[in-house]
């Protein structure tokens, strides 16, 4: 078994939730749970089927988005995991929907920072074993950092 550091390509602004499933209507189903959860969200779905045909299969309301999609989920190749680029939404907007798409089996991360996706590869194929979301922390936040975090949290309308 080899492990290999497979870089996601997106725009720096762009989100992503990177998530592992295990049906064919899983693009579908994905795609139901963010129109109906936010309506205005503009998004591209990727899901890698792991037997049968073994597509890429893509839904999503953008065409760029979808591209984007379905280039990550192509160069991760990896079988029962799915790609969201969303826009005009924020992850935590739809998360919630996403986890009660029945066939979702877990979210292993959604972000807008740069992200790799750590894949084990063998004969059969490929499987997501984590990702590195990010940078590692500078420090442990002051009373100033803490005030400000809670400000911007006020400020952008999610808490009150």
């Amino acid at each position: 078994m080899e492990l290999k550091e497979i870089v996601i390509e997106k725009p720096e602004e762009l989100n992503v939730i990177i998530g592992q499933s295990h049906f064919i209507k899983t693009a579908e189903d994905i795609y139901e749970a963010i129109v109906n959860t936010v309506p205005q969200a503009k998004f591209g779905i990727a899901f890698s089927e792991a037997s049968a045909e073994r597509l890429i299969r893509v839904e999503g309301n953008d065409e760029k988005l979808k591209e984007l999609a379905a280039k990550n989920a192509l160069n991760v190749g990896a079988g029962h995991s799915f790609y969201i680029f969303l826009e005009n939404a924020y992850p935590i907007n739809i998360l919630r929907a996403i986890k009660h798409v029945p066939e979702v089996c877990t979210i292993f991360a959604a972000t807008a920072n740069q992200i790799s996706v750590i894949v084990a590869e063998n004969e059969r194929g490929r499987g997501i074993l984590g990702v590195i979301d990010g940078h590692g922390p500078l420090g442990i936040e002051t009373d100033e950092n803490r005030k400000n975090r809670r400000k911007f949290l006020r400020d952008i309308g999610y808490k009150f």
